[in-house]
């Protein structure tokens, strides 16, 4: 999660408020998220994460925990579950919202333990920044994972954002690089967060890397909005 976010879901921790934050991205579009959505229950959850929440099991790791929404369930459930975060908002608000193990730190730094499951949800896997990145950050994955363990991650297929020509197909932009690579910039109460890189994959192209490094990929579920949820496991 990025700075901004965490001192967004702190400041809502302390003074029940609730504020917007503004997104921008490099395909034009403007979108609002309101910060108590980062702290929404399992009723108000796309049917995507549930799924994913339902698969978990053994020892889980929460990529990007953010307000710790997803690990606080898991660890209501009496799953050992361990709330992963870069920002110090982040972490300090998982920590005063109950959640027992809260570990501040990049994804690609942390060689702290293997887990039967790890959890990258809302996108997770964007942390990424581009396509040509993935690979590293699933071979990192794969470091974490048990034997018989599981990557449990949603993404979009972003085609749907792109005009059509006139056989339906989407006019994707003459640019280096995946169409799938956007520049996020955040706004929030007067703060600025200067844009960041992020990708989102379609499935069969996550499948061809996740391949490339020894792991199975599964489509697990469709989404309404060209998103979906994916299984990755060992070979």
């Amino acid at each position: 999660m990025s700075i901004l976010l965490g001192k967004a879901i702190l400041n809502y921790l302390k003074r029940s408020k609730d504020a917007d934050i503004i997104t921008f991205t490099s395909l034009g579009e403007k979108d609002v998220l309101p910060v108590s959505y980062l702290f929404r229950g399992i009723d108000s959850m796309p049917a995507l994460e549930i799924k994913a929440l339902n698969l978990a099991k053994g020892s889980i790791l929460d990529v990007g925990a953010g307000a710790g929404a997803h690990s606080l369930i898991l660890q209501d459930r009496g799953l050992d579950v361990t709330a992963m975060d870069r920002s110090p908002g982040a972490v300090a608000c998982c920590r005063k919202r109950g959640i027992q193990n809260v570990v501040q730190s990049q994804l690609l730094e942390y060689l702290g333990s293997t887990f039967d499951t790890i959890l990258m949800l809302m996108n997770g896997i964007g942390i990424a920044g581009s396509l040509s990145n993935l690979k590293p950050y699933l071979l990192h994955l794969k470091k974490l994972l048990k034997p018989e363990g599981q990557i449990l991650l949603d993404s979009s297929d972003i085609r749907f954002m792109f005009d059509l020509n006139k056989k339906g197909e989407p006019i994707l932009p003459k640019k280096e690089g995946y169409y799938g690579d956007v520049l996020f910039a955040l706004y929030y109460e007067g703060d600025y967060e200067p844009s960041f890189p992020w990708v989102y994959v379609d499935f069969n192209t996550l499948e061809g890397v996740a391949v490339s490094c020894g792991l199975r990929a599964e489509k697990v579920l469709d989404g309404p909005h060209f998103d979906y949820l994916a299984r990755l496991t060992l070979y």
